[in-house]
C-alpha cells in the first residue's frame, strides 16, 4: 500500500517509460499466452562471447586476487589494452593513465556524465531520434533538452546550420552518435571536422557515441572523433563491449578523451559503485586482443542477415537501403498506420514478432520502427513468413 506523503522525485516524472521496460511486460504477457515470440527489439546480441573471452574469465575467476574491490579508474592493464586497440583501430594515441576510463557499459557512462557535468537548466543538444540514455541521462540531470530533429532526406545527419545561433551560444553539450542507433546511419570524416569546429567556435562539449564501430559492411570504416585534430581538447567518445563481443550482460565499456573531463566522471563514479569486476576486466582485455579475423566474422554475420532481411522485406512492400553500420534496420512504418508504437503493437499481437517503435527514440523517430538482426536466417524467415501470413505489409 503507498502512502499519500513517501513521493517520487520530481525528476522520475520527467521520465517517459522505458520503452524496453515496456515491451518486456508485453514479451512476458505473450510468452504466458504460450505465443512463441521472435524477438528483434532489444539490440541484444544472440550467442556467447568468443570462447578465448570465456576461457579468460574462467581462468582469472581461479586466481586468488581477482574477487576485492578493483582500482576505482580500472585496472592498468585492461586500460591499456584499449589504448592499444584505438592505435590499431584509429591511429589514435591516448594515455592509459587519465584519457581513458572502464565503464559498467556504456548506458551507465553516458548517463552518469550527464550528472557530472550539467546543473538543472543547463541547454544539452541531443538529435531526436537518438540512444534513449543520450537524451534521459540529460533529462535526469535537470537540463533543457534541445532537439535536434534528423531526416531522412539529410541522411539522418546533424544540420548544424540549422541550429539558432542563440541555442548554439547558450548549448554546453552536445550528443550524437555515428554510426547511428537507430537509424543506422553513417557520417563522412568531413562531417566530423565541421562537428569539431562548430563546438569550438561555440564552447560546447562534445560526447560521441561510437559503439557500433566494428559492425561495418561493404568496405565502411567508422570515424573516431578523435581521429579529428584538436577534438580531444573538447570531447570525449564512448565504447561497449556488448555488441561486437556479445557481452551485453556482462556490462563492460569505457570513455576515452579529454582528460579532465573523464576526471570529472571518475569522481562522481568513485561515490557511486566500485568499478568492474576484474574478472570481466580480464576478460574484456582478450576481446580486445582478438584478431581482426573475429571482427570480420561478426561483420559477415550481420550483413547476411541485414541482406536477408531486406531482400524478404521487399517481397512485401518495403524498400529498405542496406545500412553501412550497426546491426539494425530502420524501417517506415506502413501510412495506414497511425503511429509507431501502434505498428509495433499490431505486428507484435498479431505474429508474435517484436520490433521497436521509433518514437521510443525521440519525436523524430516517429513513423519508423527498429528491427536487431539479432537472430539467424532460419528465424528471420520465420519473422517474414509470419507478417506474410497476417497480411502486413508496406501499402
Amino acid at each position: 500500500m503507498s502512502l499519500p506523503w513517501i513521493t517520487r522525485a520530481d525528476r522520475l516524472d520527467i521520465l517517459p517509460t522505458y520503452v524496453f521496460a515496456r515491451l518486456d511486460e508485453l514479451k512476458s504477457g505473450a510468452r504466458e499466452k504460450g505465443i512463441d515470440l521472435i524477438d528483434l527489439g532489444m539490440g541484444n546480441p544472440d550467442g556467447p562471447p568468443p570462447q578465448p573471452v570465456i576461457d579468460s574469465a574462467i581462468a582469472a575467476l581461479a586466481q586468488y586476487n581477482s574477487h576485492g574491490y578493483p582500482p576505482f579508474e580500472g585496472t592498468t592493464s585492461f586500460r591499456k589494452s584499449i589504448t592499444k586497440w584505438y592505435q590499431r583501430c584509429y591511429r589514435v594515441d591516448l594515455d592509459p593513465n587519465n584519457e581513458v576510463l572502464p565503464l559498467l557499459g556504456s548506458k551507465e557512462g553516458l548517463t552518469h556524465l550527464a550528472l557530472a557535468y550539467i546543473n538543472p537548466g543547463d541547454l544539452v543538444l541531443v538529435p531526436s531520434p537518438a540512444y534513449p540514455p543520450h537524451f534521459r541521462g540529460p533529462l535526469i540531470a535537470g537540463a533543457r533538452i534541445y532537439p535536434l530533429l534528423l531526416k531522412a532526406e539529410d541522411n539522418w545527419l546533424i544540420d548544424l546550420g540549422a541550429i539558432p545561433e542563440k541555442i548554439a551560444k547558450e548549448a554546453k553539450i552536445l550528443y550524437f552518435n555515428y554510426p547511428s542507433n537507430p537509424t543506422t546511419a553513417t557520417a563522412p570524416k568531413e562531417f566530423f571536422e565541421e562537428i569539431v569546429a562548430f563546438a569550438q567556435h561555440y564552447e560546447i562539449m562534445l560526447v560521441h557515441d561510437l559503439c557500433y564501430a566494428e559492425l561495418a559492411f561493404d568496405g565502411y570504416q567508422p570515424t573516431s572523433l578523435l581521429e579529428i585534430p584538436k577534438a580531444k581538447k573538447i570531447s570525449v567518445e564512448f565504447h561497449t563491449l556488448s555488441k561486437t563481443y556479445n557481452m551485453a550482460g556482462w556490462r563492460v565499456g569505457f570513455v576515452v578523451g579529454n582528460a579532465d573531463i573523464i576526471q570529472g566522471l571518475r569522481t562522481l563514479k568513485t561515490n557511486l559503485d566500485y568499478g568492474i569486476f576484474t574478472v570481466i576486466q580480464r576478460a574484456a582485455e582478450t576481446a580486445l586482443e582478438l584478431p581482426d579475423s573475429y571482427v570480420k566474422q561478426v561483420q559477415e554475420r550481420y550483413s547476411l542477415r541485414r541482406d536477408f532481411f531486406i531482400a524478404g522485406l521487399a517481397k512485401l512492400g518495403w524498400q529498405v537501403p542496406p545500412s553501412r553500420a550497426t546491426m539494425y534496420l530502420w524501417i517506415p512504418c506502413p501510412p495506414s498506420s497511425p503511429t509507431s508504437t501502434s505498428f509495433a503493437m499490431d505486428v507484435l499481437q498479431t505474429t508474435g514478432v517484436v520490433v521497436t517503435p521509433g518514437n521510443a527514440f525521440g519525436e523524430g523517430g516517429e513513423g519508423y520502427v527498429r528491427v536487431s538482426l539479432i537472430a539467424d536466417c532460419d528465424r528471420l524467415q520465420e519473422a517474414l513468413n509470419r507478417l506474410d501470413e497476417s497480411g502486413i505489409r508496406y501499402a
